[in-house]
């Protein structure tokens, strides 16, 4: 759902543990947004791969 906080457990990709926002869904891909700092990124990944928390 957006809005939903959420954590990648993907072993194979450079985000495994980041922490991020649910900005949108289309089909079997979300639109995950990062934030660190002074840096944002958005981000689209298999929602496969995404674990709420």
């Amino acid at each position: 759902m957006p809005g939903t906080t959420v954590v990648v457990r993907d072993v194979s990709s450079i985000y495994n543990g980041y922490r991020g926002f649910v900005q949108r869904i289309s089909g079997s891909q979300a639109a995950v947004l990062f934030e660190g700092g002074n840096w944002d990124k958005l981000v689209t990944m298999p929602l496969k791969t995404l674990e709420a928390s």
